[in-house]
């Protein structure tokens, strides 16, 4: 596996330090060394969110991703931010419900998925960012299905089990796309 080092960017309110959370803990309850470092602008909701977690089979220096190997992009100041920032060879995924760019790299893989829509269409609001990272799982092959599914019935307290089907269902809808 050697080490993967994601950048997960958005505004508040998409879920990002969650998704960041899900990505660590997993990584963590499969034996790898992680480290998840959440960042955001102060306001509530609407304001910058960004997650650095890095997977790694060896020790990891710091936790701060400056040049990801992955990056997830919810909303388009960010995917602009941080879209040359991404390593060459490296994963750039993005909801292409709220960007509408025509992005032109070709040293990196691209995958335009359609998030925010998918949601909405199934009934899943807010779960974009599930439905993002099933397919950060299909594309990377980083972690599995079965492994994230685990760690979310550890992860979602008592009082919201009802999420964790959504986040399930979301996460499969990304994966099938």
């Amino acid at each position: 596996m050697a080490t993967t080092k994601i950048l997960i960017a958005g505004f508040g309110g998409q879920g990002i330090l969650f998704t960041g959370k899900a990505m660590a803990y997993t990584g963590l309850k499969c034996g790898m060394e992680v480290s998840w470092l959440p960042s955001y602008g102060p306001e509530m909701r609407g304001g910058t969110a960004n997650c650095s977690v890095t997977l790694s089979d060896t020790p990891i220096g710091s936790p701060i991703v400056d040049k990801p190997d992955l990056l997830i992009a919810m909303n388009l100041p960010s995917l602009e931010k941080y879209f040359f920032e991404t390593e060459p060879n490296g994963t750039i995924v993005y909801d292409s419900s709220l960007i509408d760019n025509k992005l032109n790299r070709d040293d990196v893989k691209i995958y335009a998925i359609p998030a925010t829509k998918l949601a909405s269409d199934n009934a899943l609001d807010g779960l974009a960012n599930m439905i993002i990272l099933g397919k950060v799982i299909k594309e990377t092959g980083i972690l599995t299905l079965e492994q994230v599914e685990s760690s979310l019935a550890k992860m979602i307290p008592a009082k919201k089990a009802d999420m964790l089907d959504k986040n399930v269902r979301a996460i499969k809808i990304g994966f099938d796309f």
